[in-house]
């Protein structure tokens, strides 16, 4: 049984708005990340003369908001003071909040005349996955997580009219309604991108007080336990106990976003050999990285690591875990590949690269070449262009 006949709705795609299907791409919360970054470079590709796009925040003149200024914005007519996270317990009062918060939103959808929604992460699913289809636009269900998550399995066929993963490894396996039909489309990258890798070199060596024969490793994301930044840590200091150079790790991101209390910081303090500087957040992040001489990605079940890719483009050498799409990004020798939880493994890896210059230049090669090909922003743009055109047609 498909979605409408669940909801009793029949299909309906609203008039386009002067001559353009109108789509909508709400936002819930208020932290940046990578799939604003990707939807950034989606609207950027965009024929806006094709399209009218509208672009819900949940916070008004909040970080998300502001990094799309420029583009069209309503506001949520349903934002709650204590949002729906994935993962709570849903109880009667979560229930009847957010079908209450469904059907202010459906009543939206509709006086603006949506014939499609595009969601991009969890909370924004839950949150407008069911307004969407009472207010019969149909909704793209843009998958960047787990291929397990409890709401791409049983929510997304039920109410997707399509979903489309950031990887193979974010495809589900279960292969009923919306599922049956799921493919990847990779995110969006500017591949012109470049970065003076000596000059960004010399900008963090000044910074952190280092001298010129420093290995310089990367880590960049939140501090959270899938990223395993302990790991990370724990890799350094291996590191620099098989290297005859100073060995320095830098970690990039806020520091606020992280699940492990002040375990972190402890366990930096503790090293023995190395170290470790907690760098904030920087950016443009691929400037950062092109400093760096190694992108170490210790992170597990990552549907697949914007910053694997941007490595990839500036030339930075990458040892990442296999796991999750980390071995789809490094097809093809763009990369190193080590066990999951092994930073020992992830060291020997790092100085056997470091050990090796021809090799390594080899791979950066490969890698650069590779990115170009198969993560453009032109054809990540042109695949969701024509599932817009597809399902947003009257």
């Amino acid at each position: 049984m498909n979605a409408f006949a669940m909801t009793g709705l029949a299909p309906r795609v609203p008039a386009p708005v002067e001559g353009r299907p109108t789509i909508c791409l709400p936002f819930s919360g208020d932290e940046l990340g990578g799939s604003h970054v990707s939807v950034r470079g989606l609207l950027e590709g965009l024929d806006h003369e094709r399209y009218r796009i509208i672009l819900v925040p949940e916070v008004s003149g909040g970080k998300i908001a502001r990094s799309f200024a420029g583009y069209e914005q309503k506001a949520d007519p349903a934002r709650s003071s204590r949002p729906f996270v994935p993962g709570e317990p849903f109880g009667l009062l979560k229930a009847v909040q957010a079908l209450s918060g469904a059907m202010k939103r459906a009543r939206f959808l509709r006086c603006e005349g949506v014939a499609l929604v595009h969601t991009n992460d969890g909370r924004t699913h839950a949150s407008w996955a069911l307004a969407a289809r009472i207010a019969g636009a149909r909704l793209l269900w843009h998958h960047r997580g787990d291929p397990e998550a409890k709401g791409l399995r049983h929510v997304a066929p039920v109410l997707a009219s399509q979903v489309v993963t950031v990887s193979r490894f974010a495809l589900p396996s279960t292969k009923r309604g919306a599922l049956s039909t799921a493919q990847v489309v990779y995110s969006p990258f500017n591949t012109a991108i470049q970065a003076d890798r000596a000059s960004m070199r010399a900008r963090i060596l000044q910074r952190i007080g280092a001298s010129e024969d420093t290995v310089l490793c990367g880590y960049f994301g939140n501090f959270i336990s899938r990223k395993r930044p302990l790991e990370f840590v724990a890799a350094v200091e291996r590191l620099a106990e098989r290297s005859e150079r100073p060995v320095a790790g830098l970690m990039f991101g806020d520091e606020s976003n992280t699940d492990l209390g002040d375990a972190l910081p402890r366990r930096i303090e503790a090293m023995r050999r190395g170290a470790v500087h907690m760098m904030g957040y920087c950016s443009p992040g691929h400037e950062w990285l092109a400093g760096c001489d190694l992108l170490l990605v210790p992170a597990a079940r990552e549907p697949l690591g914007r910053t694997l890719v941007e490595a990839m483009l500036v030339g930075t050498l990458v040892v990442a875990t296999d796991s999750g799409g980390n071995a789809e990004a490094l097809h093809g020798g763009c990369g190193v590949l080590c066990p999951l939880d092994d930073p020992d493994a992830m060291a020997a890896a790092a100085a056997e690269l470091l050990a090796d210059g021809v090799k390594a230049q080899a791979m950066r090669e490969v890698a650069s070449a590779q990115a170009r090909l198969r993560f453009s922003s032109e054809h990540h743009v042109r695949q969701i262009s024509r599932i817009y055109d597809r399902l947003a047609s009257p």
